[in-house]
């Protein structure tokens, strides 16, 4: 323990700044190497499938490691491992969540969406719907899912590089935050979805073999002894509590509850993430698609089992109340780790991959939302189908630097909020006004334009209406909006009650509404779900 205590006693915000110099050195080097990837892969951007779906020419082994790049964002790394180290076995809930929603993705959507679609999750929920109603309704949930996920990638980003250089004001924050939306506006506007893919790859790599390095580590220190890593992390948290259930979902029937929509929202709503839908477009058949979600299971399974060992690690390092007043807050917790294992050159490249992470996450994101909007609405409803490719691509390089704009705002107002704990409201807004009306159009044959269009709109409304009205937006210490109370709505996450309801919704509309679609239609998509026929790129069946 004599050597546990020297090392906690040895890092500080402080020490940590010192070494800022490094830290940009590797950032550097870092957007170097993905930049000249992303200008190599755009050399084959020719077309709207190149733009958008990289010509559908990644292997399932590739696409299920960019998969895994794209869903390890900032709150995986950076929120949980922090949420570990200061709740203990509550944090890790939200590894566990997150791991166990792919199977919903794999049982369920990955295969039938990749043979129905063409470019994005419009595509499918408008196959024998609809066109203009449901597209419209489909871009509009795409672009508010993405505006979360993209808050939570920016104030992480934030947080992690004002520690990294000793930032504590908002305008320095505010100014690495928008530095940030420069280089994803120029990764994606250069590249599209072939180069966003490639520093997807790259990022799962360094973000996995980094993890993994501390990891064993963490475990070296303590013996290769779990059970004294985790007498480690209790004594010096001075917590004995950090290992029971309940430290943060317990205390009342309220968090309790809370805790329930939370674990419904992140297993729900991995299934219904747009910029993870759009990954499965990039591969040729559906073969190669399930492939790449048993890819992505593994890798991600692997490293949520490394953020329960760094968490502890953290918990055993560093005294809670540093990790806690570090500028990024809970998110400093493994980069502060990584300061005490292997000093600054480790936390210069654990932090780099951080970075990494943030940067390939945005650039995932934002060319979703663009494609969801130049594809969904300019191409289909605004020209009806009457645009060339090129036009449409044009648009879609323009979305990109308003979504960037937008999120750089967004996330500048988001500082200091737990990312873990702000892609958990993105995952169920997903869930809420996309899985349903995904479910409802590949499984049920009644299925309406106006069931579709009740579902989506009532789950995006109710889920976003709840949000404001919680404690997450006002009315607590860590709201986030002081000065206000509007918190009537108990929980801090709104999918218990706007998940089922966007179901009922779906059912209702449908019941009520008339069953106009084309017997054709559903015939259609039922055969090409199935078996691929007709699909993009001729699918094995």
């Amino acid at each position: 323990m004599s050597t546990v205590n020297i090392m906690a006693a040895e890092v500080s915000a402080e020490a940590v700044r010192e070494t800022g110099w490094l830290n940009m050195l590797i950032f550097g080097l870092f957007v170097a190497v993905t930049l000249i990837v992303v200008l190599r892969a755009s050399r084959n951007n020719k077309t709207a499938a190149d733009y958008y779906a990289a010509g559908r020419s990644f292997t399932g082994p590739q696409n299920g490691t960019a998969i895994a790049g794209d869903y390890l964002s900032a709150a995986s790394f950076l929120g949980i491992v922090g949420a570990i180290a200061i709740n203990g076995y509550d944090g890790f809930l939200y590894s566990i969540g997150f791991l166990v929603a792919w199977l919903v993705a794999l049982l369920l959507v990955a295969e039938m969406l990749r043979n129905t679609g063409k470019f994005t999750m419009a595509d499918v929920l408008s196959f024998r719907l609809k066109q203009r109603p449901v597209r419209i309704a489909a871009a509009i949930t795409t672009l508010a899912v993405c505006f979360f996920y993209l808050l939570a990638q920016m104030a992480g980003a934030g947080g992690l590089v004002s520690l990294l250089m000793g930032i504590d004001s908002k305008i320095g924050q505010s100014l690495v935050i928008t530095v940030v939306g420069a280089l994803m506006i120029i990764y994606v506007l250069i590249g599209g979805m072939k180069g966003t893919t490639w520093v997807q790859i790259i990022k799962a790599c360094l973000l996995i073999a980094g993890a993994g390095i501390m990891t064993i580590w963490v475990l070296a220190i303590n013996g290769f002894n779990l059970s004294e890593l985790l007498g480690s992390a209790v004594e010096m948290s001075g917590n004995p509590e950090l290992l029971n259930p309940g430290l943060q979902y317990g205390k009342t029937g309220t968090t309790r509850l809370d805790f329930v929509s939370l674990g419904m929202a992140l297993v729900l709503g991995t299934a219904a993430l747009p910029h993870v839908l759009m990954r499965f477009y990039t591969v040729p058949t559906a073969k190669e698609a399930r492939r790449s979600v048993v890819w992505a299971i593994w890798l991600i399974g692997i490293f949520y089992l490394f953020t329960l060992i760094l968490g502890y690690g953290a918990a055993a390092l560093i005294p809670a109340e540093t990790i806690t007043s570090a500028p990024g807050g809970v998110n400093s917790a493994a980069p502060l780790l990584a300061f005490a294992l292997g000093g600054p050159v480790l936390l210069g490249l654990i932090s780099a991959v951080a970075f990494a992470t943030i940067l390939a996450v945005v650039a995932g994101l934002t060319i979703t939302a663009a494609a969801s909007f130049a594809h969904d609405i300019y191409a289909n409803v605004i020209r009806k189908g009457k645009v060339d490719a090129d036009g449409e691509v044009k648009v879609a390089r323009r979305t990109v630097l308003v979504i960037g704009v937008v999120s750089i705002l967004g996330g500048i107002g988001a500082q200091g909020q737990n990312v873990a704990f702000l892609v958990a409201l993105a995952f169920a807004v997903a869930a809420s006004a996309n899985l349903p009306t995904i479910l409802y159009s590949l499984y049920w044959r009644r299925f309406n334009t106006q069931g579709a269009i009740w579902s989506m709109y009532g789950g995006l409304i109710s889920a976003i209406v709840l949000i404001i009205l919680s404690p997450v937006f006002s009315g607590a210490e860590t709201s986030m909006v002081s000065g206000i109370d509007i918190s009537i709505f108990p929980l801090n996450n709104p999918g218990l009650v706007s998940i089922p309801l966007a179901f009922f919704l779906g059912w209702l509309g449908t019941v009520l509404g008339k069953d106009d679609e084309s017997p054709q239609k559903q015939a259609e998509m039922e055969v090409r779900s199935l078996t691929g026929v007709g699909a993009e790129k001729a699918v094995d069946h």
